[in-house]
């Protein structure tokens, strides 16, 4: 979801400035809130996780432009069950600039565009993830239902906010609409890929349940809240 540069310029940064803004200060909560349940090593170790995952997403899976963006496999909701949302923000953040920087310097000017659609839907699944998946019920036992329902919100919000920094800077023209619609269709194959993801890598977490290995995890995914 590499928004273009030119998408959004001039003065209509300054809401991206906002927003990011916004999500940075949020972020920190949820850091506090981790850290009142994990020590600052297990906080570390899992943010370091977060950033190389997300790379990894950016870099090494398929990726290809589709109208006004790109689409790219970003698991967000496998890094929040496996790693926390404070980590998780940490992640998104992290590995699209560490990506930005180093393989793609000409999209760091709409950095404060792109962390944003990242984050804000994050946000949004951790608060769903408190609804739907009942207190007694570790993450590493979830449903097809409930984590469906997480990758459709996250995928649904990456969707909504590219949709949205299209139309505010570029307007609602024919070419700019068919645009934002041939990336939205694109994108929806996520969200059919990213729940057997999800599945999948929580399977795995299973073997992990009583070995060492499950310290570099977040509590919630082998315990209740």
């Amino acid at each position: 979801m590499h928004i273009e540069p030119g998408v959004v310029d001039g003065a209509k940064m300054v809401f991206a400035y906002g927003t990011a803004a916004a999500a940075a200060g949020y972020s920190l909560k949820l850091v506090a809130d981790d850290l009142k349940s994990h020590s600052v090593i297990s906080f570390g170790v899992r943010s370091v996780l977060a950033v190389a995952t997300v790379f990894l997403f950016f870099e090494v899976f398929p990726h290809f432009a589709v109208g006004i963006s790109e689409v790219h496999f970003i698991l967000g909701t496998t890094i929040l069950l496996l790693l926390g949302a404070g980590p998780a923000a940490i992640g998104l953040a992290g590995g699209l600039f560490v990506q930005g920087a180093l393989f793609a310097p000409s999209d760091m000017p709409m950095y404060f565009v792109n962390v944003t659609t990242l984050l804000f839907p994050l946000f949004l699944i951790d608060a769903l993830a408190k609804r739907i998946i009942p207190e007694q019920k570790a993450y590493v036992d979830c449903s097809y239902g409930e984590v469906f329902k997480l990758s459709l919100a996250y995928q649904g919000g990456v969707i909504a906010w590219v949709a949205f920094w299209a139309f505010y800077g570029q307007g609602f023209g024919a070419e700019n609409m068919a645009a934002v619609g041939s990336f939205g269709a694109a994108y929806l194959m996520v969200v059919l890929v990213e729940p057997i993801a999800d599945l999948a890598v929580l399977a795995g977490a299973k073997l992990l349940r009583d070995s060492k290995q499950s310290g570099v995890f977040t509590r919630r995914l082998y315990h209740p809240a």
